[in-house]
């Protein structure tokens, strides 16, 4: 159940930061890769201690979940959780490929958990 809380938030974060990036519209997948290895790169080799390559598959893999997240929205609770469950699964025999540890795993999931929570919330009359 963690996993699969883990992989939405991990795609609502990825989503939320490509509208930020860009504004309205869309960016092609290239553009999100291009705009996450600028932006968060950095921050996911310093927080988990991956190496650039490491990194930089974790990103790909990232914006591929993302990608099979899309139009969840209409899928029933039932649904959504079997294709959230199935996606998971699957991104972590993708991490363990690179590879990467069940503690490297763990780290970066961590990563993504943390940039969720610490995101600007939208719609409010928030401060920073």
């Amino acid at each position: 159940m963690k996993k699969i809380i883990s992989l939405a938030v991990f795609a609502l974060a990825l989503s939320i930061g490509s509208v930020q990036a860009q504004g309205m519209g869309q960016m092609d997948p290239a553009q999100m890769l291009e705009m996450m290895k600028q932006r968060v790169k950095p921050q996911l080799i310093e927080k988990t201690k991956l190496t650039d390559a490491q990194a930089d598959k974790v990103l790909e893999i990232q914006l591929w979940s993302q990608g099979e997240m899309r139009g969840m929205r209409d899928m029933s609770e039932e649904e959504r959780a079997t294709k959230m469950k199935t996606v998971n699964d699957e991104k972590t025999k993708k991490f363990k490929a690179i590879p990467l540890t069940d503690d490297q795993i763990k780290a970066v999931n961590d990563f993504y958990e943390e940039m969720r929570r610490n995101r600007p919330q939208r719609g409010g009359g928030g401060s920073k």
